[in-house]
């Protein structure tokens, strides 16, 4: 007869069982004896300043490694506070487990004191959300709740445990996770999308989040490489593939004009890989189903070819033409078998667009202006960080000017938020990829507004002890929505604020401060800060006043040139 455990005591073994090795939170008297149960356990506890910082880390962890992060807060406020966590990762497809502790739900001695419906709260942003009502349950429910949140399209999932049945005890045992293949793509839909690309005149490939969630770089290396195919990739889609390759054609990030979506638009047939439309879309999709619900404008439009590991979301952003819906590995591994390689395709509108952006972005990528303009910041970046060095960025303006000037070279080494776009989150997913790559150089990369919401877990890296560069772009305001005001003719209006002194702050975390006061000294504060140990701020003032006509208006009159 196996040995009783009470239900805390077997979560923690059914998790460990699951392959966890962190769980991020802030714990509550609620929680008290899944605490005991975890300190005996292989699982490594991070304290977090915040409930929501432990779920950003925690989804980070989940979308690095495709197995479920975990974050635990107490009841009430400690779960309210993990909601915007939580939806970053449902609206990112990042594996998630939220557990939340509850008062005893067979007797109550507090009346209602902190409690509220957490259950039901979670339910419109999780894929599972459920209370455990016995010690039995807790191994199917564990079990159910991790292989959900993993399954496509991954996201997040919650669990609460009520302190009564936490100490509940039962002879039940972990269920062992067993390996599930995804369904292949039918042959006859493999056989559609080989006609239609062999159709096309000038087809190119969207790479989207889908394939940077899976082991799919492999099999698309070998379509592309095969076929010539030029690629473009949405914001959550960099890196799939390394963007010093001769067929990337650029990011998704801009304005409808820049040139990426230009690109997009001179095709005849985008193949998307993975798209997923809680990010925002390339525009052209948006133009096309204008086009075909109001007829104005008409113009030839390029088909859409979606493969995807699930169906397509048909919305007023997105409708493709044809689906091949399965395993997008082999998806790509039948059609390079099948495809036969087309010498009337013609790429040489894409790349002279292509070259044309590169000319008009040389100017800022090397001014001297100060403070420093955003095209500068990322090539400076660009050129000091190693190609498996990982960017942490929060959201701001400088977001997009890094998704569309930075080139990345590997899968997972740019990490951006394009679904829920919520800041704050930066700093907290940079402390948990340097737990989780240690040796690798990790830079986050925060606006000033962004950084201040969770600046409480400076204390956190400190504590653990990771080795990590902060890069804080100062423009003393939240710049995006000061960009959109400006763009819509709107005065000024409560956008500023003041910051504190950053060197002093850093400081009085124990780390070590630099302030960038010439556009020299950028790359050589970089350059010296990802060599040492320790944690470092670096405060860089930045000009987005000349974002309005950066945003490619010189370069949108010369492409509209190009017939």
């Amino acid at each position: 007869m196996s040995q009783k455990l009470n239900a805390a005591e077997l979560f923690v073994k059914c998790l460990e069982a699951e392959g966890v090795n962190y769980i991020f939170g802030v714990p509550g008297e609620e929680n008290l004896t899944f605490l005991e149960a975890l300190r005996a356990s292989t699982i490594r506890l991070v304290v977090t300043r915040n409930e929501q910082s432990a779920v950003f880390m925690a989804a980070t962890m989940g979308k690095l490694t495709g197995k479920v992060g975990v974050a635990i807060s107490t009841l009430g406020p400690g779960a309210t506070n993990l909601v915007t966590g939580v939806a970053y990762a449902e609206f990112g497809a990042m594996p998630l487990l939220v557990i939340t502790g509850q008062k005893p739900i067979r007797k109550s001695k507090q009346g209602r004191f902190q409690i509220i419906d957490v259950v039901r709260m979670m339910e419109p942003i999780t894929k599972f959300s459920a209370t455990i009502v016995s010690a039995g349950r807790v191994p199917s429910m564990v079990r159910e709740a991790v292989k959900i949140a993993q399954t496509e399209r991954p996201g997040a999932v919650h669990l609460e445990l009520p302190e009564d049945i936490a100490l509940e005890t039962t002879n039940a045992l972990p269920i062992i996770p067993q390996k599930v293949r995804r369904p292949n793509p039918d042959e006859k839909a493999i056989d559609l999308a080989v006609e239609a690309i062999e159709s096309a005149k000038s087809p190119i490939v969207l790479i989207a989040s889908g394939a940077n969630r899976k082991l799919v770089r492999k099999q698309l290396e070998q379509f592309l490489n095969q076929t010539g195919i030029p690629f473009v990739t949405t914001q959550t889609g960099k890196g799939v593939l390394d963007e010093s390759s001769d067929l990337y054609m650029g990011t998704t990030a801009l304005s409808s004009g820049d040139y990426a979506h230009k690109i997009i638009e001179r095709s005849d047939l985008v193949i998307t890989i993975g798209h997923d439309i809680t990010e925002k879309p390339p525009f052209v999709f948006m133009q096309k189903i204008t086009q075909e619900t109001t007829r104005k404008k008409p113009r030839k439009m390029p088909a859409i070819l979606h493969i995807n590991f699930s169906e397509a979301d048909i919305g007023d952003i997105y409708a493709p033409t044809l689906e091949v819906v399965g395993d997008i590995s082999n998806a790509l591994w039948q059609m390079s078998g099948k495809i036969t390689l087309q010498k009337s395709w013609d790429f040489s509108d894409f790349k002279r667009i292509r070259e044309m952006a590169k000319i008009s972005m040389k100017k800022e990528e090397e001014s001297d202006a100060f403070p420093l303009l955003p095209e500068r910041i990322v090539a400076d970046v660009g050129r000091v960080m190693p190609h498996d060095g990982i960017l942490s960025l929060d959201n701001g303006m400088y977001k997009i000017w890094f998704a569309r000037n930075y080139m990345a070279h590997q899968q997972n080494s740019i990490l951006l938020d394009n679904a829920l776009a919520t800041m704050g989150a930066g700093l907290s997913s940079g402390i948990a990829t340097k737990l989780l790559y240690p040796k690798k150089k990790v830079l986050v990369i925060a606006g000033d507004g962004g950084l201040m919401m969770n600046i409480a877990e400076l204390e956190t890296a400190k504590r653990l002890g990771v080795n990590l560069t902060i890069l804080i772009l100062n423009d003393c305001g939240f710049g995006m929505i000061k960009w959109k005001q400006k763009d819509m003719k709107l005065p000024n209006f409560g956008l500023e604020f003041e910051n504190p002194d950053f060197l002093k702050l850093a400081e009085s975390f124990g780390a070590k401060g630099y302030r960038i006061k010439s556009a020299a000294e950028l790359a050589l504060t970089l350059q010296k800060t990802l060599a040492k140990e320790g944690v470092h701020i670096i405060e860089c003032p930045i000009d987005y006043s000349k974002t309005n006509d950066a945003l490619g208006k010189k370069l949108q009159a010369e492409l509209s040139k190009i017939k």
